[in-house]
């Protein structure tokens, strides 16, 4: 039995197509949906670049291609804007969430099921492994018989598993099948979504909620409509709406977004700082340094000062929860990475 997938569910429920256009290997574009996601022998099958543990996130990550958004500054354009993977049923992605469980080594609760939270027991150096002393700025919480190497490096294997790269969580029925399947075969694991926002209408959350989805990463790449239009090629209207939403729903959720100078900047973090804080000051917010890729290369990465001012009106707006990512791309010296500590704590770094 196959069924293709004809029809756009943000549409149907009465909102824009978005920007979904995946470059095929004859050099054609198609959508998205249609493209990376179909309906076979009674499951769904979804193109996946890749399957690993990632670093700096110490989870299971599922790498997807295809993609409802054109961000100019994507860095996993290679698979999320290009048709790269193979074919894996949801079966098949169940399964290999169910081998993966057998390798954990950190067992969190739901209320853990974040990137935030990895940050706060390991900090990935490995120097308790390759020198067998811990760093000055290891947090002391993890086992060295908990460390294990993946392929970005040491950190230990928690309990959660995340899709991510390419997001078409418009198509909902596909991540309640295999969100479903997820449970059924493994004992301890959380599902978490990592998303652009746009396909979490809430139709979509409700179905998400009754499968058993646990966590969101929302990437609000930007408040004002018009610089997201720019920077992704759609609306942001359901983006925006989608943290009160998912809350409501009582899903464990962590925000991002990405400082790009001249272009998402002060401003724009201060007004998504106001947006989360009216809904729970402590939902943890990430604040990202972008550095050049994808159609965004002639732009150049934030500086320390630049970081630590967002940083600051954040904490202003009344945020409890801060993390700042990418540090290497603006703390490049021992003085500058002293700055920084001195300013934020080892915690929010």
């Amino acid at each position: 039995m196959e069924k293709a997938i004809r029809l756009c569910e943000m549409v149907i429920q009465g909102y824009k197509k978005g920007a979904c256009e995946v470059k095929m290997k004859n050099s054609l574009n198609e959508v998205a949906c249609k493209a990376t996601l179909k309906y076979e022998g009674r499951q769904y099958h979804r193109v996946i670049s890749a399957m690993h543990l990632s670093r700096p996130e110490d989870y299971f990550s599922i790498y997807q291609s295809g993609c409802n958004h054109n961000c100019l500054k994507c860095h996993s354009w290679e698979f999320s804007k290009h048709f790269n993977g193979n074919w894996y049923s949801t079966d098949e992605i169940a399964e290999e969430c169910k081998q993966y469980e057998q390798y954990v080594t950190i067992l969190e609760p739901r209320e853990r099921a974040l990137m935030y939270y990895a940050n706060d027991l390991c900090k990935h150096c490995g120097s308790c492994i390759l020198f067998n002393k811990r760093s000055p700025m290891c947090p002391n919480k993890v086992s060295k018989e908990n460390i294990v190497l993946g392929p970005q490096g040491f950190g230990p294997a928690r309990n959660i598993v995340a899709f991510t790269g390419g997001d078409i969580a418009c198509q909902a029925n596909f991540y309640v099948e295999v969100t479903k399947k997820i449970k059924q075969k493994c004992d301890d694991i959380w599902v978490l979504l990592e998303s652009n926002g746009y396909g979490l209408t809430p139709k979509n959350l409700d179905l998400f909620q009754k499968a058993g989805l646990d966590s969101f990463w929302l990437d609000i790449k930007a408040y004002d409509e018009e610089i997201y239009k720019r920077l992704c090629g759609t609306s942001n209207k359901t983006v925006l709406d989608s943290p009160k939403e998912i809350i409501k729903r009582n899903f464990v959720l962590e925000i991002l977004t990405v400082y790009i100078p001249n272009l998402i900047e002060v401003d724009q973090f201060e007004k998504i700082a106001q947006l989360i804080f009216e809904i729970d000051e402590n939902i943890p917010f990430h604040i990202l340094a972008f550095f050049p890729k994808y159609k965004l290369e002639s732009y150049r990465s934030p500086t320390l000062d630049e970081i630590l001012e967002t940083y600051k009106v954040i904490k202003r707006v009344g945020l409890k929860k801060i993390q700042i990512g990418n540090i290497g791309v603006f703390a490049r010296t021992d003085e500058e990475m002293k700055r920084l500590i001195n300013t934020v704590g080892i915690k929010a770094i």
